[in-house]
């Protein structure tokens, strides 16, 4: 028998294996965030967020969506994720939001047939690439203080507080 006929078959099921773990995969990983979204930003800050609106899944909300970065006025990544009574997506949407928009994330139920929609934002760069499907996953997650307001120092008030008190008191003892 010839070599030909063997090195062919071994060749086209290599060929078949290579493309099967290909096709199989439907998420995303840190290598594909790295190879769509590369690091340069327009301005001081600059960040993006997977969008879309009203995708069927997450794959295609993310597969599909467009690498542009967010506006100077928002700062967080939104997602929400409309679910069916079997946990699985209806529609996903995912966008750049302010503040004010992050403020109720949380997991609720939807107005019909056991549908549950759950809602999350993240700060960070494309950090919303999960879904969030439970309490646990649907929260608000920052990196950063959510007030800018500067903290005053502490020692300053305690000091004046325990003066305050010990003066009210009179520094005396009272016996019965």
């Amino acid at each position: 028998m010839e070599p030909w006929p063997t090195l062919a078959w071994v060749l086209l099921l290599t060929l078949i294996a290579d493309w099967s773990k290909t096709s199989q995969s439907r998420d995303f990983t840190v290598n594909d965030i790295v190879y769509l979204h590369p690091s340069t930003t327009p301005y001081p800050g600059g960040f993006k967020c997977f969008t879309c609106e009203a995708s069927v899944d997450n794959y295609e909300c993310n597969r599909w969506a467009p690498d542009v970065y967010c506006p100077r006025e928002t700062r967080y990544c939104y997602t929400r994720h409309h679910m069916d009574a079997r946990g699985d997506s209806v529609s996903v949407t995912k966008r750049c939001v302010s503040l004010a928009d992050c403020l109720s994330t949380g997991c609720a139920d939807g107005n019909h047939e056991g549908h549950k929609v759950c809602t999350a934002c993240c700060e960070g760069n494309i950090c919303n690439l999960p879904l969030p499907r439970n309490e646990t996953d649907a929260i608000f997650i920052t990196t950063s203080p959510l007030s800018s307001a500067p903290r005053l120092p502490q020692l300053p008030y305690m000091l004046l507080y325990s003066l305050v008190v010990h003066s009210s008191d009179g520094g005396s003892e009272q016996s019965l």
